[in-house]
């Protein structure tokens, strides 16, 4: 949850949340008891008191971590929200399992686009990363410019979107630019990490060798990833199948956005059980042990479509 403040008005970029995560020592002085919890949001009271100074909320991309909060927190702001088109999707499907519905204003953006949210002018540029339309955007106000980037990875041959551009980027130079706040995991590290096509050939490899029934962890959004696993399941003679809720999701909002291609079926997860082992390439969510996830229920074996 980032604010950008400017002649009395305020600009909140993304709105996220993060899992089984500790309290921060002020907020845990307030509760007895465990200091653990399974959602945790940042704290948004310093907006709340001037919501009515709030221009608008503009979300980065569709990651739990920039997105997820705003369901639970966006009754204190009240306010526009301004993000693309696969994001709104995610937005949207989010908001009216928690009743919101079409309470929110969404105003969707297309990459390129420039438009005044109060007096901020925020252009959107088009960068990578494991899923469709993540941006950052160039803040132009009186009092100075900033860039400010959602996740990113220099990626030249993504599977969703199109490949990294540096030329719109390299330009910023000569654009009197104050400050870049970026977010962007292992960025300080000397190095840089391969393409997300990297993974086909050593995920092929793999379910080539199988014997039985396949079934990978993912995280939910990562799309590019499901793709690649989709397409691995098709050339090698398996049905794919998504087990939790979340990817179901998420595969429905690429494909109602025109970012799931049209020659990669989806099997429903209830006939998944019916087929012979050696025919099924499933994807479950919980690649990091959530206990309620489809992983950690077929460990179990009380998952309800597969034993």
């Amino acid at each position: 949850m980032n604010l950008y403040g400017h002649a009395g008005q305020w600009l909140m970029l993304d709105c996220g949340i993060t899992f089984n995560s500790p309290l921060c020592p002020e907020a845990q002085a307030h509760l007895p008891g465990q200091h653990k919890h399974n959602v945790v949001a940042a704290d948004p009271a310093f907006i709340s008191q001037r919501k009515e100074d709030l221009a608008g909320i503009v979300i980065t991309h569709a990651h739990e971590d920039h997105l997820g909060a705003l369901p639970y927190l966006w009754r204190r702001f009240k306010c526009p929200v301004y993000t693309t088109k696969y994001t709104a999707e995610i937005l949207r499907r989010k908001l009216s399992r928690g009743g919101l519905g079409d309470n929110i204003p969404i105003i969707e953006i297309d990459s390129g686009q420039r438009i005044d949210i109060g007096p901020f002018n925020l252009e959107w540029m088009l960068i990578t990363h494991s899923l469709p339309e993540p941006h950052a955007f160039v803040i132009r106000t009186e009092a100075g410019n900033v860039f400010h980037t959602a996740d990113w990875k220099i990626d030249l041959a993504p599977v969703t979107d199109k490949p990294f551009n540096a030329h719109p980027f390299k330009s910023l130079a000569k654009q009197n630019i104050l400050a870049m706040v970026c977010d962007s995991t292992n960025a300080t590290k000397a190095g840089h990490s391969v393409s997300e096509q990297a993974c086909y050939q050593g995920l092929k490899q793999a379910v080539d060798k199988a014997t039985g029934r396949v079934v990978v962890g993912c995280f939910s959004s990562n799309i590019a990833r499901l793709i690649i696993l989709a397409r691995i399941a098709k050339e090698t003679g398996r049905y794919f199948s998504l087990l939790g809720r979340s990817l179901q999701n998420t595969v429905g909002a690429a494909k109602a956005t025109g970012h799931w291609p049209d020659d990669l079926p989806v099997l429903d997860a209830f006939n998944t059980g019916y087929l012979l082992p050696e025919e099924v390439l499933a994807v479950a969510t919980g690649s990091q042990g959530e206990p309620r996830a489809a992983l950690n229920q077929l460990a179990k074996d009380t998952y309800r479509d597969v034993s």
